[in-house]
């Protein structure tokens, strides 16, 4: 019976082990996404703005909640879901920031381009630019192609090759792109 129960308190300690290590796992992938978005949202709309994610738990199942918080420099912070603080914009370049996160974090390492479908869809023209920029670092940093689709005619600008998809009578033409 003392073996049981000393296999029992065993198995107790690494269950709580194992809990603990997932505790911290999370914690720290917690703060590196948020760090990530965070310096998106900052580049591209060039203010002091942040992501946020708070992790609860029901019933034994992990959740997260994202926020945006906008610092001002009167000294007050405004904390909002991200569908809120300013618009699909936002959301879009959150959106953008954790697909990238989630792909260079991933272990093991995924390679193979990033491909993106309309990015920035809801960004304002004055930011547009920045987003465009940022794409471009994103690209040379992770050293990723990027493959993307859009209407935007900056961000068709900066890439090294564009082509102009044109849809004549249910046949795809394709013509490099000419500005």
């Amino acid at each position: 019976m003392k073996e049981k129960e000393k296999y029992s308190e065993v198995l107790s300690q690494v269950s709580l082990l194992f809990q603990k290590t997932s505790e911290f796992a999370r914690e720290q992938s917690k703060r590196q996404i948020e760090d990530t978005v965070t310096k998106c949202l900052q580049f591209i709309f060039e203010t002091d703005i942040e992501f946020l994610i708070e992790l609860s738990e029901a019933r034994s199942v992990p959740i997260a909640e994202f926020f945006v918080q906008s610092n001002y420099s009167e000294g007050y912070s405004i904390k909002t879901k991200p569908e809120i603080a300013r618009g699909g914009g936002v959301v879009d370049i959150i959106s953008l920031a954790l697909r990238i996160a989630f792909l260079q974090q991933n272990q093991p390492n995924l390679s193979g381009p990033l491909i993106l479908d309309e990015p920035g869809k809801h960004v304002s023209n004055d930011y547009i630019f920045n987003l465009g920029e940022f794409l471009k670092q994103s690209s040379n940093v992770f050293n990723r192609q990027i493959i993307m689709v859009t209407h935007n005619p900056h961000l068709s600008q900066i890439s090294d090759k564009s082509f102009y998809v044109k849809n004549k009578g249910g046949i795809s033409e394709v013509s490099p792109y000419q500005e």
